[in-house]
């Protein structure tokens, strides 16, 4: 284990904080760079992000910045005077210029197996695209987006049912003892770093609210994934019996007999199952608008929805 360094750290979302706590825990945290505090909630509020509350609460001796913009030459200059033996970097969400990296250590925690989903949401297009495993890479700063070398990488199946949003807090608690494994073997001398191999390069584009519908003419395994795949959000927004909801979890039956119903139809209302172009959907959890999230059985008890009924995606006007 390496003696203690001197750490400055890049970032802004959730995902990165157990990897803060972790590097205030074992070496020393000499600054935080995080985005400013942005309006938030019915009262747009400002608020600070995960990174910059956790920073303000918990890490009293290191220096919090929220610059508008991390490469103003004034700012560069301030960050660059702090002592580091490394800068680490987490969905920080600006990108670091080269006068600010000159001559620094600096690496990024990405949730996937680069080279596969480079992009802003590497975690979503991994279940939308039926990937059955992902991880975290370590990798150096590029002027290309996630392109730099990788330094260590860390190994997650995909549970058939694993929400984005379930499968972001496992890769974000896998990313301290990652992290720290690289920062060790900075330090010893004995980085191995691995060119990506461009041939098998695929985007994680970033999502928004658009994407939130789903098309029951695919099979079932693929509804499934893009259900669960958008979950939390933007989520996969539906109209059932006159109600608007958002389905937060399925389950592809491939044990279902082949519905001769057209797709989107409730073929069996109690169990939640809905024909698709091929094979069968099931809604496990529905978190209908104005409640809480719950799951299938626990909400058709307190609603009318009958076999044959259809499950629109995007809802129809009205409903």
């Amino acid at each position: 284990m390496a003696d203690r360094m001197d750490v400055v750290y890049f970032g802004s979302g959730a995902f990165g904080v157990p990897t803060l706590q972790a590097l205030a825990d074992r070496h020393t945290v000499r600054a935080v760079i995080t985005q400013p505090d942005r309006p938030a909630g019915r009262g747009k509020k400002l608020t600070p992000n995960p990174i910059a509350a956790f920073a303000a609460e918990h890490l009293a001796d290191a220096e919090l910045l929220k610059p508008d913009t991390v490469n103003d030459p004034e700012i560069t200059a301030r960050v660059r005077a702090f002592p580091a033996d490394a800068w680490v970097v987490i969905a920080f969400g600006q990108k670091l210029g080269q006068a600010l990296l000159a001559d620094r250590f600096a690496i990024n925690l990405h949730a996937s197996m680069l080279p596969r989903w480079r992009g802003a949401a590497p975690i979503n297009h991994a279940i939308l695209a039926g990937d059955e495993v992902t991880g975290n890479s370590v990798i150096t700063l590029a002027d290309r987006m996630d392109a730099g070398l990788v330094l260590g990488t860390s190994e997650r199946v995909i549970r058939p049912e694993q929400t984005a949003g379930e499968l972001h807090d496992e890769l974000s608690d896998d990313g301290p003892e990652l992290v720290l494994r690289v920062l060790d073997q900075h330090a010893s001398g004995t980085l191995d770093p691995v060119e990506q191999d461009e041939s098998l390069v695929t985007l994680a584009g970033k999502l928004s609210r658009a994407d939130a519908v789903l098309d029951f003419t695919r099979p079932a395994d693929a509804c499934r994934a893009r259900v669960n795949g958008l979950s939390p959000w933007p989520g996969i927004a539906v109209g059932i019996g006159g109600q608007r909801a958002k389905l937060v979890r399925a389950r592809s039956q491939s044990g279902e007999p082949q519905s001769d119903k057209q797709p989107g139809t409730l073929v069996d209302a109690a169990r939640g199952l809905v024909a698709c172009g091929e094979g069968v959907l099931e809604i496990v959890e529905i978190h209908p608008a104005g409640k809480r999230p719950m799951d299938w059985a626990s909400y058709v008890r307190g609603v009318s929805i009958n076999d044959g009924d259809t499950v629109q995606s995007p809802p129809s006007e009205g409903t």
